[in-house]
Parts: structure tokens; sequence; C-alpha cells
């Protein structure tokens, strides 16, 4: 895979908060009650409320997952339209909210990640599969003992642009007390409108959240409201043929061997991917890592097929007495 340079500029600085209504929050007696809320206040303040929106100056910036990512050509070809259309106009890049639909181990938060990587703007991962309440997105009152601000003013108040790829995955496993919705708050968050006035529960002040770019995954879109499904562009995500497997395995060995210093070879043999091609791109970097470890193990910086095959499969039988 050829490295490109990820070709970015800064678009306009926008306001996300007005640091007049922080000062006036700081004179409210909530703030006054709650040490944190006070700090996170000042922190505003002194930070002010101007984040960067990141204006891409190439349309073929994301060409480089056709190779990681084969089986996620239809979505690459739809995001390379709202990129194409982001460089005639000189604008901050926006795409409609995705949900990557497909069943587990094809690659799709790994996709949301390299998508998030190549765009530049940061990006926030939220494990929707963890969450019990809704107040996770969008924070909790100040007045509840241990409350903080949610994902998303999260993301706002500490990062460094106004447009970074929130990432909600597994959404359609979102569960808890339904008093709590998790995903109530993706109602106004995935509208441009209302997210522009976006309220933190905790925080309490007016946020611009309407330039964050959405990527949520799921197995099943049957567990997901309808009116949250009509916020989003739906890609059904096919597990990758034999020839797009072995790209992706390609793609993760060159991975793992530039980020160590281990002394295999920066390209893997043809034997060692077709091995890997009749897995899961999700097991394929475990029985990767298990083979870098069998080949050392046995005095090799060179892997060969029975690393592979001799690698757990990720089921062991428990141990115990």
């Amino acid at each position: 895979m050829a490295n490109r340079d990820i070709r970015l500029s800064l678009a306009e600085e926008r306001t996300i908060y007005h640091v007049a209504d922080v000062d006036r929050a700081l004179e409210d007696t909530a703030a006054a009650r709650n040490e944190s809320l006070a700090l996170l206040y000042e922190k505003m303040k002194q930070r002010g409320g101007g984040r960067f929106l990141i204006r891409p100056t190439a349309a073929d910036m994301l060409d480089d997952l056709y190779d990681t990512c084969p089986n996620f050509s239809e979505v690459i070809d739809e995001l390379k339209k709202y990129l194409a259309l982001s460089v005639a106009g000189n604008e901050p890049m926006s795409f409609t909210p995705i949900l990557l639909l497909g069943e587990p181990g094809v690659g799709k938060t790994h996709f949301a990640k390299e998508l998030a990587r190549l765009l530049g703007t940061g990006h926030e991962f939220v494990s929707m599969s963890s969450l019990t309440a809704g107040w996770i997105l969008s924070g909790a009152s100040s007045q509840w003992n241990n409350a903080k601000p949610g994902k998303v003013a999260h993301a706002l108040v500490h990062g460094e642009f106004a447009n970074p790829v929130v990432v909600l995955d597994e959404v359609d496993k979102a569960g808890g007390d339904t008093r709590y919705d998790p995903m109530g708050a993706l109602y106004g968050l995935l509208e441009k409108e209302t997210a522009s006035h976006f309220k933190d529960e905790f925080i309490e002040i007016d946020m611009d959240a309407s330039h964050i770019l959405w990527v949520s995954t799921a197995n099943d879109e049957r567990a997901i409201p309808e009116p949250i499904l009509n916020r989003m562009n739906v890609y059904e995500v096919p597990r990758p043929d034999r020839e797009a497997a072995r790209r992706i395995a390609a793609a993760l060995y060159r991975e793992t061997v530039a980020a160590h210093d281990w002394g295999f070879p920066p390209e893997p043999d043809q034997e060692i991917l077709e091995c890997l091609a009749g897995l899961p791109p999700r097991e394929m970097k475990k029985r990767l890592l298990a083979a870098f470890g069998n080949a050392k193990l046995d005095g090799r910086s060179a892997l060969d097929k029975r690393d592979i095959e001799a690698a757990p499969t990720g089921r062991s039988r428990k141990i115990g007495f």
C-alpha cells in the first residue's frame, strides 16, 4: 500500500460556545456548589470557545481505504463525493451520519477508526454496548453525585476541532433503563439544526455540535429506532471475498511490522496471506500477533505457515479446578 500524505488545511475558526455564557454560568449557584463544574468552566474560559474546522484539500485522501478496507468500497465511494464537494467549495468536511451494518468481525470498527485517522479531525470512540444511560453522551446534571459532562461535550471542549469524528460502536447493543435512553440524545444530535444548540446537562451552556462527523456500527438494524435510522445513511458491509481478504491481511501485516522493531520483512509471503485469507478481519490481527510471537520463540524473523496454524483461535478451554 502506498502511503499518501494526509493533505489537510485548517478552515476558519468557528465558535462552539460563547465565553460570555461561561462567565454567566460561573456566577450561578450551581457552579459554586460543584467544584468540578467550576474548574471545567475555568478551563473553557482559558481555552476560549473557538475551534478549527478541518478542510480537505484533495478528493483522493481516502483512497488508502480501498486497500486496507476493500469490502467498504461502497462507503468509500459515497464519502469521496462529499470530499469532492468540500474540495470544490473550499469548505470543511461534512457528510450525512453513517451506519455501518454487518456481521461481527467484518472490520466495521477498524474502518471507522481508519476513517477518523485519515480525516485528521481527531475522534471520540463510544462503545454503545457498555452504555446504560443517555447521560454518557449528553452529560448528567451537576446536582447528581459524581456527575460529569458527556462524550460530545468532552470532545468539543477538550479537542482541537469543531468537526471531530464520533464513533458510536455497536449502537444496536445500547441498553439499560428506558427512562434514561442511551440513544435519546441522538435524536437532536444527528440533526444539524438542533445540534447547533446542543446543551450538555452538566455544562448547561449552548454548544454547536452541528459539525460533528458521526459514524455508527451495528450488527442488527432491528434494534435501532426507526427515527434514528432515518437520520443516517445505512450501508450493509459484506464479508470480504478471497482477494479482498488477502489485501486486508497484507495491509494488517505491513501495519503491524511498521509499528514494531521486530525485524520481520516489510512484505508478507503469499503463503502467509493465503493462510489468513479465510479468516474474518478481526481474527486476522489476533492470529498475526500470535504468529509473530511463535516465530520469535523459534528464533526466526520471518513468518512460516506453521506459525499461523499454531496460533490460538481465541476459543480455549477454561483453566481451573
